[in-house]
């Protein structure tokens, strides 16, 4: 009895760590913090920053994008935050308006960070009840960013310079 007791105690740890290893080739981490966040993305326990979230809010709040894009990489390394993502895009959509025309590269960043808070929105539905903001939903901004994108006549309206950014 103890001897097939340690077989499949054998083959268990082996299939266990077979498994590690397979995790680790896909997952594909470049250190360890990342295998650590991973894990807790696997595990169910991922959680953001929120004094880094905090900090890119107040960036963000000051026209400083970019370094407010930075303080939410940090704070959400892993990218599956749905709230952080949102914010991401919305900063790509600020920094890339522009009276005349638009920064089609940062609003094509924009685009896959709003399909990343889609994917990470819980039952994919997400509303931001932020006052600064003019756009609260991730279609809404989707919506905007995908028209900055596309080409129309109405970017050749001379009126367009009155437009107000949302």
């Amino acid at each position: 009895m103890q001897h097939r007791l340690i077989q499949v105690i054998g083959v268990i740890s082996t299939a266990l760590y077979a498994a590690f290893i397979i995790w680790i080739y896909v997952a594909a981490p470049r250190s360890f913090k990342e295998v650590a966040t991973s894990a807790e993305v696997t595990v169910g326990t991922y959680q953001v920053d929120q004094e880094k979230f905090d900090a890119a809010l107040r960036l963000f709040r000051q026209q400083q994008y970019r370094a407010a894009r930075d303080e939410w990489q940090r704070a959400d390394p892993a990218q599956r935050d749905a709230r952080t993502q949102f914010y991401v895009a919305y900063a790509f959509y600020r920094e890339g308006w522009g009276r005349v025309y638009n920064d089609t590269a940062l609003f094509k960043q924009g685009l896959a960070a709003i399909d990343r808070a889609i994917d990470s929105a819980p039952s994919g539905a997400l509303t931001i009840d932020d006052p600064d903001l003019q756009m609260h939903t991730p279609a809404e901004l989707k919506t905007e960013l995908q028209q900055g994108i596309e080409p129309s006549l109405s970017d050749f309206n001379p009126l367009k310079v009155f437009r107000q950014r949302k």
